[in-house]
């Protein structure tokens, strides 16, 4: 595989890896903008036609109508790297908080922790939510949610 450019998480490559290979269906290590564009919408980004062509036009195979493994890689790892965490973490929040209330509540935890599988204890949801709100109204607004995401950065 070709030296990445940019500095990206194993994970975040794992996912790129993964993301392209659910969608090579005939497994020969390229796809097509049909593939291409679904594999980036898989990974977060949501591209207009123009710019799916783009891609295959400049990182493309041979004719620019298929893109390989690792030039698809490169493509998503500077994709992924120049993304605004702070907007990340506004999507994040938007899928916490369920009903658009604009606060994470104890109940929007819990549907989260199942949602993953997780099985917390009632009281140690509530001590996440004592612990983050900043302005103590019983919930976790954006801007504390950014505000805690970021700390850890």
């Amino acid at each position: 595989m070709s030296r990445q450019p940019v500095k990206i998480s194993e994970d975040k490559l794992e996912e790129i890896r993964e993301a392209f290979s659910l969608f090579d269906t005939n497994k020969d290590g390229q796809i097509d903008y049909f593939e291409l564009k679904v594999a980036m919408r898989a990974l977060g980004f949501d591209q207009k036609k123009d710019d799916v062509l783009r891609v295959l036009q400049q990182q493309g195979s041979g004719d620019g109508s298929k893109i390989s493994i690792d030039a698809f890689t490169k493509v998503m790892s500077e994709m992924i790297a120049a993304r605004d965490p702070a907007d990340e973490y506004k999507k994040a929040f938007k899928l916490i908080d369920e009903n658009n209330s604009g606060i994470i509540t104890v109940a929007s935890l819990r549907r989260t922790a199942r949602e993953l599988g997780e099985n917390i204890a009632e009281d140690e949801l509530q001590a996440m939510i004592d612990e983050f709100d900043l302005d103590n109204d019983g919930g976790i607004n954006e801007a504390e949610f950014i505000k805690i995401m970021m700390s850890g950065h």
